[in-house]
């Protein structure tokens, strides 16, 4: 368990760091896009690059880390990374956070560090794939309802003609992203689970398959949110969902249930 809690502390550290530069890179660059003149931009950023490749090896740790512990251990854990991140976005973007912006991010970790605690290590026996369905389709409404919310947002800052930080933005695309990210990690957990019991060895491959598509579109994601908003803000509200999604994820989709201990419970339930 040990082992899991530092690699993916290192992870997070990665994603951190690597977000960070991404941020720093995107000034100079057009919004992210599939044209391959905008592409090439961002493959020849040297700083977006080495942000990204960052990010990946980040990704790479805490996909070892998914392996050996729970989704709603590693998950939670890895919101650690917002207190490297405000570090960063402070000190080297120089982005400039008021005082209930401070309390939000402080309640946030708090609360990420609370679902850690209370985690404990889970033995899955079996896998409810009728679940499964519902699961995807509560994720398609909620993409629906968050794209169809941001497209009346940008709609009326057109009409209204609206300056200023672009919150609802930020928030959004920081939710979508973290949505993205917290399923991709319990497909990658199910993938090595249903190896364990016996499925065939091709599933762990094919579930890494399905959890790089989906952070992939989360990175789109994810990166639309940083050229347009604050990094602190985004990847708040990136964490904060992933730990949500993942969790809820892992208990329907690999059937982890709560502590069973009553302290582990309490922190688990303070902490969300």
């Amino acid at each position: 368990m040990w082992e899991s809690v530092a690699l993916t502390l290192a992870g997070a550290a990665g994603n951190s760091i690597g977000k960070v530069l991404q941020k720093k890179g995107t000034l100079i660059l057009p919004p992210l896009s599939f044209k391959l003149k905008v592409i090439r931009g961002y493959a020849l950023n040297r700083l977006w690059i080495s942000g990204f490749l960052l990010d990946m090896c980040g990704a790479a740790l805490m996909l070892t880390a998914l392996s050996q512990a729970p989704v709603s251990v590693v998950q939670p854990i890895a919101g650690c990374g917002l207190a490297i991140l405000c570090v960063f976005s402070h000190f080297y973007l120089k982005e400039v956070m008021n005082g209930l912006d401070w309390i939000a991010i402080t309640m946030a970790g708090l609360g990420t560090i609370g679902v850690g605690v209370g985690g404990e290590e889970q033995k899955v026996e079996e896998i409810p794939l009728f679940s499964i369905p519902w699961l995807v389709l509560t994720v398609v409404i909620l993409f629906v309802l968050l794209n169809t919310w941001l497209h009346i947002y940008k709609k009326q800052r057109r009409e209204q003609e609206l300056t200023g930080p672009e919150v609802i933005e930020e928030v959004i695309y920081g939710l979508e992203s973290g949505i993205l990210f917290g399923i991709s990690s319990v497909i990658s957990k199910m993938g090595f689970v249903m190896s364990e019991m016996g499925f065939p060895k091709i599933v762990v491959p094919a579930a890494i398959s399905c959890s790089v598509t989906c952070s992939a579109v989360g990175f789109v994601y994810q990166t639309r949110g940083l050229k347009h908003g604050r990094a602190i803000v985004v990847s708040t509200c990136t964490s904060v969902a992933s730990i949500v999604s993942g969790v809820v994820a892992g208990m329907v989709a690999l059937d982890e249930h709560l502590p069973t201990a009553p302290s582990g419970r309490f922190f688990l339930l303070l902490g969300w």
